[in-house]
């Protein structure tokens, strides 16, 4: 158990498996006092339960944490107002969310339904928009917040999932533009791109059986604390060991390796000295003064 995150209420969407299970587990054990939401669907969207948020929530309680589960859609304007408001009346004030739910519904581009595509986007992009606006609000009124939305490499391009990559480009989008509305209020927006193994990835893609959701989760700790100040408006990829951190739009200016995991307490000191040297919440340079390094360091 950690405290980079000592009485900090957090809440992470989609947070009943996967990432977002990652993401509310790690949080916890840095201190904080989480909101699990998770409606319990399918990772194409079908069915609901409430079984994943209470599983997740009753796990951290054991270990020693705090947490509460909520069962609310992100799809909706009135689903996301409420997802927002159990964080207040459970815990009394929100410092931290994670945009994190999300579905998959792929095909190609002549073959998508417009079914499927309103679902992505719904769930994707307006449930970031939602779930960011409403927070904001309480954040702002606080003077400090931080929000960590959730993006994908996918979202630059790839075949049979141009619904998906439209939602998760546009999320990109939105978390730069929302960085500069409210970096002066105390509050950040940064985004992610990870890769993991996910529920539905796991069987098609066995070489992702390496890439564990815990090793995405030790940067959003990190992003989410407020050691991470400087930090807002950028965008980063993040999987087993690697790091790396995108210009706007163009390439990765720099990447970390090591052998192993980072822990966040090693990337709260060495993300300032390099990815992000310089920075600050209100900073937005057009060239950051990294080199392109897809090499681990030599022993």
């Amino acid at each position: 158990m950690g405290n980079m995150l000592k009485d900090r209420v957090a809440i992470i969407t989609g947070a009943g498996s996967g990432l977002g299970r990652a993401h509310a587990i790690a949080m916890a054990d840095q201190g904080a006092r989480v909101v699990v939401n998770d409606i319990g669907t399918s990772f194409d969207g079908k069915g609901t339960s409430r079984n994943p948020a209470d599983l997740v929530a009753a796990m951290i309680n054991k270990s020693g944490g705090t947490a509460v589960a909520n069962y609310d859609t992100v799809a909706t304007e009135s689903g996301a107002k409420k997802i927002i408001r159990s964080a207040v009346d459970s815990f009394g004030r929100l410092d931290i969310l994670v945009n994190n739910a999300g579905i998959v519904l792929g095909n190609v581009v002549y073959e998508i339904p417009a079914d499927d595509w309103d679902a992505m986007i719904k769930t994707h992009l307006y449930g970031t928009f939602y779930c960011t606006r409403d927070a904001a609000v309480i954040m702002k009124e606080q003077g400090y917040g931080r929000i960590i939305n959730t993006s994908s490499h996918n979202g630059m391009g790839q075949a049979s999932l141009a619904t998906y990559a439209a939602a998760k480009e546009g999320i990109t989008g939105f978390s730069r533009s929302v960085a500069r509305d409210m970096g002066k209020y105390g509050v950040t927006c940064n985004v992610i791109r990870p890769i993991a193994a996910w529920r539905g990835a796991r069987v098609k893609i066995r070489e992702f059986e390496a890439l564990q959701p815990e090793d995405v989760s030790v940067l959003v700790v990190y992003l989410a604390s407020e050691m991470a100040e400087h930090i807002n408006g950028c965008v980063f990829e993040v999987y087993n060991g690697h790091i790396g951190i995108f210009e706007e739009p163009p390439p990765v200016k720099q990447v970390l390796w090591r052998d192993g995991h980072w822990t966040p307490e090693e990337l709260a000191r060495i993300i300032p000295e390099t990815l992000t040297r310089g920075k600050s919440r209100e900073d937005f340079p057009n060239v950051l003064p990294f080199e392109l390094n897809t090499e681990p360091p030599k022993k």
